[in-house]
């Protein structure tokens, strides 16, 4: 009998991200416990945007955001995850804090 490798098996990193979305502005200042993320090219810009999964009051949420800050942050500490964060607004960029 001929066993086949499933899916599930080699493609772990491509798992879609869900959870109820949410805006950034609305989580601001708020811990969060993000779980995962992944960095994509933007289908309607020349650019990338962030998809951030996150925990708040045990719900699931996802959150888009261009912020580049933010995107270097993540791929710098992603060997951490998951971890409690809070986003802040420095006025011309949000990072980790």
């Amino acid at each position: 009998m001929t066993v086949y490798p499933r899916f599930s098996e080699f493609a772990a990193g491509d798992a879609k991200l869900d959870g109820e979305k949410v805006k950034l502005k609305d989580i601001l200042n708020q811990e969060i416990l993000v779980t995962g993320y992944s960095i994509h090219q933007s289908k309607f810009k020349d650019e990338k945007y962030l998809t951030i999964q996150f925990e708040k009051e045990d719900t699931r949420h996802v959150l888009f955001t261009g912020s580049c800050v933010l995107m270097d942050q993540i791929e710098k500490y992603a060997e951490k995850l998951p971890f409690l964060v809070i986003i802040r607004d420095f006025g011309k960029y949000y990072a980790f804090t």
